[in-house]
């Protein structure tokens, strides 16, 4: 039965593959199928552990089946062809980018990847926008002899790729063993309290640092067993403001209607909110059903004060109300039938109609 592999390429490029051979253990170098040849690689996991890599998930469920296989162990000296392969791409780079100056194009090659068999090379780059790298390609196949390939990565990807140190002084996450680059929002560094200030939040890659998504869901669960801040409390001390939370030390710090300020567990000022009442929110204005009851009293009133009206002085007069239907009649009269003259539009339709503007 045929086995799933884990191989990784440079730049912890990782892809899957089938195999037929039990043989095969980690951290051995192995020919596989590329694109249009083959490639060497090193293999970083199999099994049961790869089959829940290439799945994407921890619980075992069904793994789609890799197309490409692998096809054997590598050989001693194809490894040392595959280490000569690496130390040209340098050289490689180094041209591709004489290249770029030479054709005026805005974009920065990051790395050179050869194919084992040299029947690929790929070439990463980063751009604002999109380049039209056409005549660059026709250019580095007439140079290299060989099919070029030409990837426009981002910056995260570029990081992932060339690897590095991080604020932490470890390397990497994405270019050890993160496998996915998920995105990051400025609101996880809110949720957790952290210094807004970019440049310590951000990587090398000039983004927000991935690390900050690995205790996000903790901070938030924790978060929800305090009483949000700027919330007014009835405590044994009285009415007293939330100013601040730790979720850590589960404490927060309390400020009274004297402006006298203290710190208290969650527990004990759980205890004191149940003993003194409960909680309370700042007043505001009636709301719900104090108003509906005031608007049906007013009501109430309007309409008696218009019965005494009409008891007193009689039915109130209508001229206003003669002046509309005289003028209805007068443009029935007219022919208009609309009450009043219509504006023509430039093509002489009328203006309710307009120009498809409106």
């Amino acid at each position: 039965m045929a086995r799933i592999i884990e191989v990784s390429f440079k730049a912890n490029r990782r892809e899957y593959f089938t195999s037929e051979s039990d043989e095969l253990g980690v951290r051995d170098h192995v020919l596989v199928e590329a694109d249009r040849g083959e490639d060497l690689g090193l293999v970083t996991a199999n099994g049961a552990v790869a089959e829940r890599k290439c799945s994407g998930c921890s619980t075992g469920c069904a793994a789609p089946v890799p197309v490409r296989r692998v096809l054997r162990n590598a050989r001693p000296e194809e490894v040392e062809r595959a280490r000569a392969l690496r130390e040209d791409e340098p050289r490689v780079r180094q041209i591709a980018r004489e290249k770029v100056i030479q054709f005026g194009l805005k974009m920065k090659v990051s790395e050179a990847e050869w194919q084992f068999d040299r029947n690929k090379l790929t070439i990463y780059f980063t751009a604002e926008r999109r380049v039209d790298f056409r005549e660059l390609v026709r250019e580095l196949a007439r140079t290299f002899r060989t099919r070029i390939e030409l990837k426009q990565i981002g910056v995260r990807d570029e990081a992932a790729l060339l690897g590095g140190v991080g604020r932490c002084g470890r390397e990497l996450c994405c270019s050890t063993w993160l496998r996915e680059l998920k995105p990051v929002s400025l609101q996880l560094a809110k949720d957790q309290r952290l210094s807004l200030n970019p440049a310590q939040i951000s990587g090398c890659c000039g983004r927000l640092m991935c690390c900050l998504t690995y205790e996000h869901e903790s901070y938030v669960q924790a978060r929800k067993k305090f009483p949000r801040e700027g919330k007014t409390l009835v405590t044994a001390h009285g009415r007293e403001k939330v100013i601040s939370v730790d979720i850590w030390r589960e404490r927060l710090q309390l400020k009274d209607e004297e402006g006298n300020r203290r710190t208290v567990a969650l527990a004990d000022l759980k205890a004191e909110v149940a003993a003194g009442g409960g909680e309370s929110e700042r007043a505001g204005p009636p709301q719900g059903p104090e108003r509906g009851e005031r608007g049906e009293r007013g009501e109430r009133g309007d309409a008696g004060s218009r019965e005494r009206e009409r008891g007193q002085g009689g039915r109130p007069p209508r001229a206003r109300g003669g002046e509309e239907r005289g003028h209805r009649e007068g443009g029935e009269g007219n022919g208009g039938g609309n009450g009043g003259p219509r504006e023509e539009g430039p093509s002489g339709s009328n203006g309710a109609t307009g120009n498809g503007h409106g």
